[in-house]
């Protein structure tokens, strides 16, 4: 299990209720590595993402992503600077604390008692190298909001996380 932090002397991890969280129990927050790519971004940075899933009409990933693209990251240009130079830590952690977060598709892991990483965190490293290595698609907009309604009406797999951060929609939309 990892954990993504800009912070890089924390200790111990602690349940508590994300603010942002429809859920009113308190977790420590995990992913696995097949959704560590999710977070390859600053904390607090808007990201619209997707990919090809189990239900993906190959129109659908003909019109959304780059030709021979499986996944797409997009960005806003406001955070192109923060990627570049952010200092991004993984914590690792013992599986057996965790457990799925239940919902329509898993994509995170909770432990409901304090835990502590495996050993220290080791820096993630540039960002962009990390995605172009990972053969995703990394896209910096203007703003994320065309992109992200045009995911979520396709059957592109996907998920947004931040979004509350990205620019506000334009009134053209």
């Amino acid at each position: 299990m990892l954990h993504f932090s800009e912070d890089p002397t924390i200790t111990v991890f602690r349940p508590h209720v994300a603010p942002t969280s429809a859920r009113r129990e308190s977790y420590v927050w995990a992913v696995d590595a097949a959704r560590a790519q999710d977070y390859w971004f600053p904390r607090q940075c808007p990201r619209a993402m997707a990919w090809v899933g189990p239900s993906t009409v190959a129109a659908d990933a003909e019109r959304l992503l780059s030709s021979g693209s499986r996944r797409v990251h997009a960005i806003e240009y406001g955070w192109l600077e923060r990627m570049r130079t952010v200092q991004l830590y993984a914590y690792r952690f013992a599986a057996t604390a965790f457990h799925p977060l239940e919902g329509r598709e898993p994509h995170a892991h909770v432990a409901t008692e304090p835990v502590t990483p495996l050993g220290p965190p080791e820096r993630v490293g540039d960002l962009f190298e990390l995605h172009d290595a990972a053969g995703i698609e990394l896209r910096v907009l203007a703003n994320l909001w065309v992109f992200w309604d045009a995911v979520v009406a396709s059957t592109l797999s996907y998920s947004g996380i931040r979004l509350r951060n990205a620019r506000p929609r334009s009134l053209e939309q």
